[in-house]
């Protein structure tokens, strides 16, 4: 009998990864390729759709090489929440102030439309508790609003406007349809049991009621949920660009973090059981989206959602996130001076980070720490280097850190490391509290992504938070839930069947009791920063 297989395809803010994954949920190839990133002027990011096709045909034809054509049973997509802007032809429109036509996408972490949001969110409407009290400005209405108001031209050639992940699916079957996902959580869309639609109303007042024309075209007027079949399935144009079968069923995309938490948020935990509402799975890269669903819609003020089918069928789903972890880990490391000295001393195939940890555990041997987490005991770290997304939804915030010497050692970044690691986690509890006081009731963690790697980074969360830790078996959940949508597309013809079939098991880390007292003191100067933070804020904005 011939082995059924399923394509996942993940377009992050670098790359597009592809994964081939059999029928129950095992991946057999991988493959990768870079994207373009265009980064004009600081908070500009821009990128190219016909780059990032170009990227996901290459490693799509990678994944498929070694099996045969018919073997292959449905593909599906996740992406960033980026704004693509296409023309009459579907071709690409600028949105770049440079005039390249190339250039016609705005990244989710472009952070130009910050008056914009500003605006937005001064109307008050009711759309905006949806989204925690407080528009993004990461999200899609102000990106638009932006390109309206600054590239005029550019907003009169548009004439059709894509989240990334829809852009996909619209390339991969020329169908126009949009993914509930996207609409939902990026787009202002309005879903719930009783009603689907736009508002038209707060379209009108934030000035982008020309949306409205044909029946929403522009932005969508044919919505399905995550996984349900797109159009015919591959055309011929795109079946050849990918080396598959025209007709192979394509799934309603996803944004990426939200494929991590389909194929992670399932698997086993025979040890250990938790309810699916009991979990919030974090969706860690550049930046951590953490993500938990609820049988009823629950609002938190700073949180996005609750968002309706956005995820999985029938239930609500809660999106906190931080703007920068994976990236500002990058960043300590990258602009201390330490970096290069280390970088030539390391062993082939070690990660910096791997070395820094080394150091770590040797440097609280050699001081008689009781845990390694003693080395931060006077340096704090606020990491909000990009804005807080949740739970303050303040993209004014900045990072701050305290306890800073003289030293440039490479001690001195291990342990600056390590509290910036630890200030990360410190987030991730914020969000929780919130979550937990809004009347979700959060008992365990899941970790995918690159910091699930990290045995220091999951073994904090854990101690911080206090909470068991699950890692799934399956170490590409962003790329295992992208193939689930093209599993629910075909072979199982709904998500919670394909999840189901699916999923995998995961590996249990505990916390450590002894850590607690610390954790509790150092979380509580996190807290003191921000308002810290604030008072600065006042003070300087104080007339005298």
């Amino acid at each position: 009998m011939m082995t059924e297989y399923f394509v996942g395809v993940d377009v992050g803010t670098g790359s597009v990864r592809a994964a081939l994954i059999t029928h129950d949920g095992k991946t057999i190839n991988i493959a990768n390729h870079p994207t373009d990133t265009f980064n004009p002027r600081q908070e500009f990011y821009e990128q190219s759709s016909n780059n990032i096709w170009d990227s996901v045909c290459r490693v799509v034809k990678k994944v498929v090489a070694d099996v045969p054509k018919n073997s292959v049973k449905g593909i599906g997509f996740a992406a960033t929440c980026s704004l693509v802007v296409l023309d009459r032809n579907g071709s690409p429109v600028t949105v770049s102030q440079s005039g390249d036509d190339n250039r016609n996408i705005i990244l989710w972490m472009d952070h130009r439309a910050e008056e914009e949001a500003k605006f937005i969110n001064s109307t008050d409407h009711e759309v905006l508790k949806y989204v925690g009290g407080k528009i993004s400005l990461e999200m899609e209405a102000p990106k638009m609003l932006w390109l309206k108001r600054n590239l005029p031209s550019s907003w009169s050639r548009a004439q059709l406007l894509f989240d990334l992940p829809d852009f996909l699916t619209w390339r991969a079957t020329n169908s126009e349809s949009r993914s509930l996902c996207s609409l939902v959580c990026k787009w202002n869309y309005v879903a719930s049991p009783e009603k689907n639609g736009w508002d038209f109303d707060f379209y009108t007042r934030i000035g982008l009621e020309d949306l409205a024309k044909n029946n929403w075209r522009l932005i969508g007027s044919e919505v399905k949920i995550p996984g349900e079949a797109v159009g015919s399935g591959l055309s011929k144009l795109a079946a050849s660009e990918l080396d598959l079968l025209e007709g192979t069923p394509v799934g309603a995309s996803i944004i990426d973090a939200h494929a991590g938490g389909l194929g992670m948020l399932g698997c086993d935990s025979p040890d250990y059981p938790i309810e699916l509402t009991a979990r919030l799975g974090l969706i860690c890269g550049t930046s951590t989206c953490h993500m938990a669903v609820s049988e009823k819609e629950i609002f938190i003020p700073g949180v996005w959602g609750p968002y309706y089918n956005a995820m999985f069928p029938d239930l609500w789903l809660s999106e906190g996130g931080q703007s920068a972890t994976g990236k500002l880990l990058d960043h300590i490391i990258d602009t201390h001076p330490a970096s290069a000295f280390i970088r030539e001393q390391l062993e082939p195939k070690m990660h910096i980070q791997q070395y820094l940890y080394n150091l770590i555990k040797l440097l609280a041997r050699k001081e008689n720490l009781l845990h390694e987490s003693l080395l931060t005991e006077d340096l704090h770290v606020w990491p909000d280097f990009h804005g807080n997304r949740s739970p303050l939804a303040d993209s004014t915030l900045r990072g701050m850190v305290t306890g800073l010497s003289l030293s440039c050692d490479e001690e001195n970044l291990a342990k600056l490391y390590l509290a910036t690691l630890q200030a990360i986690t410190y987030g991730t509890k914020h969000i929780i509290e919130a979550l937990n006081a809004s009347g979700h009731e959060i008992k365990a963690i899941l970790i995918c992504g690159g910091l699930r790697h990290s045995e220091l980074f999951v073994q904090t969360q854990a101690d911080v938070l206090g909470l068991p830790v699950l890692i799934p078996t399956e170490k590409e959940p962003v790329m295992l839930g992208a193939a689930i949508l093209g599993a629910s597309a075909g072979k199982y013809r709904t998500v919670q069947k394909a999840v189901n079939a699916m999923k995998s098991s995961s590996r249990i880390v505990k916390p450590r009791v002894e850590t607690y007292p610390f954790h509790s003191r150092k979380y509580r100067v996190f807290k003191k920063m921000a308002k810290d933070q604030q008072e600065y804020k006042n003070i300087m904005n104080d007339p005298l």
